[in-house]
């Protein structure tokens, strides 16, 4: 009997396992939508909506343990700035797995893990604080050539 054992061992260790979500949460924080496994996907849709709960609490305790879980504190500042915002009013539910076929190599089954109401620009770009400071540079020194071209 599995009483009171949830998630899937994924054929891994605790450590590996554990070393898997983690980079599996990095990656669906900065690009919002992930490629993986069915199973992997399925696995890690509880653990991540759960990061998005710590998220909002928005307090230093919060942001310890999510930084404890997350990793990095650049992935970490987007989830408690621009994700804990987008999902202030929604009650869980933040992520969605589609199922996308299967694999060519091993015909394993494929999903799409993908934040519900994600911004479509943020796949495959650098995102959090340093990405919209590299934005404000960039005006500026569009700016500053401007000036120069005309002064």
């Amino acid at each position: 009997m599995k009483h009171r054992i949830k998630g899937k061992k994924l054929n891994r260790t605790s450590s590996h396992r554990k070393a898997l979500l983690k980079n599996m949460s990095q990656a669906l924080i900065k690009h919002e939508q992930i490629i993986t496994t069915l199973v992997k996907a399925k696995t890690l849709k509880p653990y991540f909506d759960k990061l998005i709960t710590i998220g909002k609490k928005g307090n230093l305790s919060a942001r310890r343990q999510a930084i404890s879980k997350v990793g990095d504190l650049k992935l970490v500042e987007k989830l408690f700035s621009t994700l804990a915002n987008r999902y202030k009013t929604r009650n869980g539910g933040y992520s969605r797995v589609l199922k996308a076929g299967f694999r060519y190599g091993d015909s394993a089954p494929m999903a799409v893990i993908e934040l519900v109401e994600r911004d479509e620009e943020a796949r495959g770009k650098d995102s959090g604080p340093n990405q919209e400071q590299q934005k404000i540079n960039e005006n500026v020194n569009k700016e500053q050539e401007t000036a120069k071209a005309t002064g």
